[in-house]
């Protein structure tokens, strides 16, 4: 067995034809539009074969089974992966009577171990993936089960955080994301198994235009993890998840064999993290846009909202930051440090195959759906926090008492009442707070629902997104001018990013975002919304606050012989 993960380690990947179409690669346009991205080069990864598309399969045609099989506790990861090799083994040597199906194996660990350090120990196995929940819910409200942002309350404890490697089935196109879609992804799962989860995300606008960096992750991408490591509140577990459909050429003899390389590739060592990025100078660095065009793009926006034919009332208007640093920047170490400040934030990482790595540390959350109870955040508008309790709370007061501030964020509640209006019963929203995050403090305020059907999450995932808060209003409008205005290609940044479970699901907004790949470097994104009143120098100022959080853990100082000729603002 390990000769042959040895043998799937290091040979090449060479697709034909066809398989580049199932992957979707063959018709994706690249723009030709001038960018001042960085070329993250298309590397090759591990296995030379590519789990099965579920988007291609019939979405109104169930799977034979799905299945959860639990083994008893381990004491350690290192036992607990020879167990689900072996268990693997006996699975390939009773083969289930069924031509498609999907079968999970857990395995309990007597052991708190972070889910972060496990994937970093995992550092060379794409495509990979990770989710942690906010550390608990803003709203009391009881039409949702209180529990943390990953959802599932389970007998071995609360769901803390997500990792995987592999997939067992992956779902990506081209196209945007559509109702077909959803269905394909919800025939992977169960309410009767809710830890059989697809992870991903979602461009923020599928029609745009899409750029190198971004072609791999397609219009969306989500993946079921091949081996997925769960870190509970008090202990952890270990599982792997086959997947296989005769229909999509991908049958059980297939799909197992590819899951024992898989296993065989995993490390059981682990090493605890350090939560401090290694010290790193700048390379080369720039703005897109340059704070030139910013002020032309501001100030071309607040005409067309003060116009009295347009009904523009808010813009989000964004920029990627191009860093490039003299050393390595691990993307999993980078979102270990991020977590650190991030308690009350989810934090994400997705990379498929050949791609640079999408991470965030986003407070917000889009929406998150248990059975029928659905919730929402609204929330706008961001100060810098006080350096003391008196500031602080001095910049609270400005922050609810101005009319500019107060403006941005009612139409993001106003919008989001709306459509949670339209798939509701009813919806309750909480008075507006402030909401205090470690570097900044925003206006804020929860909305819950109660949905009349479960099939209402596909209308609530495209109806919600985007929101005035990466957005604008109305959407459409400020839409066209984002795409109007904006000379990069923001991807998945502002986009849905989180999960399809059976019976529950959750997803943030991809803000406070980058995209890192190892040895190249970072595009850090960053947004502010524009209204009548914005002023363009102030707009900058808050997109800096807001990457702060990256450009600090980076240690972003350039060595003395280059600050001369190489700042943020060059471009």
């Amino acid at each position: 067995m390990a000769s042959t993960a040895a043998t799937a380690r290091h040979c090449p990947v060479r697709f034909m034809d066809s398989e580049l179409a199932n992957y979707g690669i063959s018709t994706l346009q690249i723009s030709t539009r001038p960018s001042n991205n960085i070329r993250f080069p298309h590397k090759r990864y591990q296995l030379c074969v590519l789990s099965m598309n579920g988007c291609q399969g019939d979405p109104h045609f169930p799977l034979g089974t799905i299945e959860t099989r639990t083994f008893p506790a381990a004491p350690s990861h290192a036992v607990a992966l020879d167990k689900l090799s072996s268990a693997i083994s006996e699975l390939k040597s009773n083969p289930p009577p069924f031509s498609s199906g999907i079968i999970r194996l857990q395995v309990p660990i007597q052991q708190q171990i972070e889910a972060i350090d496990w994937l970093h120990a995992q550092d060379q196995l794409l495509p990979r993936c990770y989710f942690s929940g906010r550390s608990r819910t803003e709203s009391c409200n009881l039409l949702i089960e209180s529990s943390n942002g990953n959802g599932h309350n389970s007998g071995v404890g609360n769901l803390v955080s997500v990792a995987g490697v592999g997939s067992a089935v992956f779902f990506r196109h081209l196209h945007p994301f559509s109702y077909r879609d959803w269905k394909s992804i919800k025939r992977f799962i169960s309410a009767e198994c809710p830890l059989i989860r697809a992870y991903g995300a979602i461009r923020f606008d599928a029609r745009s235009y899409v750029s190198s960096e971004w072609e791999p992750f397609g219009s969306f991408y989500f993946m079921v993890p091949q081996v997925e490591f769960d870190e509970f509140e008090d202990n952890s577990m270990l599982a792997t998840t086959v997947a296989w459909d005769d229909a999509l050429l991908c049958p059980w003899e297939k799909a197992v064999s590819e899951l024992q390389a898989r296993i065989c590739q995993v490390s059981s060592m682990l090493v605890k993290l350090p939560k401090e990025v290694p010290r790193t100078f700048v390379f080369s660095s720039n703005h897109t846009p340059s704070k030139e065009y910013w002020n032309l793009a501001v100030n071309r926006a607040l005409q067309k909202i003060s116009r009295s034919d347009s009904a523009l009332t808010k813009v989000v208007l964004a920029r990627s930051s191009r860093v490039v640093t003299t050393t390595d920047v691990n993307p999993v170490t980078l979102l270990a440090c991020l977590q650190v400040e991030g308690k009350s934030a989810y934090q994400f990482c997705l990379q498929p195959p050949n791609a640079p790595a999408f991470i965030g540390n986003t407070p917000e959350q889009l929406f998150r759906r248990k059975c029928l109870g659905v919730e929402s955040d609204a929330m706008a508008a961001t100060c810098a926090r006080g350096e003391s309790m008196t500031a602080d709370l001095q910049i609270e007061l400005d922050l609810l008492s101005s009319p500019k501030y107060h403006l941005e964020f009612y139409i993001v509640r106003e919008s989001i009442r709306k459509k949670l209006e339209d798939v509701c019963n009813f919806v309750v929203v909480d008075p507006k707070v402030v909401r205090k995050l470690p570097r900044v403090q925003h206006l804020y305020a929860k909305l819950v629902g109660r949905l009349r059907s479960e099939d209402d999450e596909f209308q609530i995932l495209s109806s919600l997104h985007p929101t005035p808060a990466v957005c604008g209003f109305p959407t459409e409008d400020a839409r066209l001018l984002i795409a109007e205005t904006e000379v990069f290609d923001r991807g998945m940044y502002a986009g849905p990013v989180g999960w399809f479970g059976g019976g529950e699901s959750e997803f943030a907004v991809g803000i406070r975002s980058a995209l890192v790949e190892k040895g190249v470097g970072a595009l850090i994104y960053a947004g502010t919304g524009i209204v009548e009143g914005s002023d363009a120098a102030l707009e900058w100022n808050e997109l800096d606050l807001k990457v702060s959080q990256y450009t600090k853990l980076l240690k972003l100082e350039v060595p003395s012989r280059e600050k001369v000729i190489i700042s943020f603002e060059d471009y």
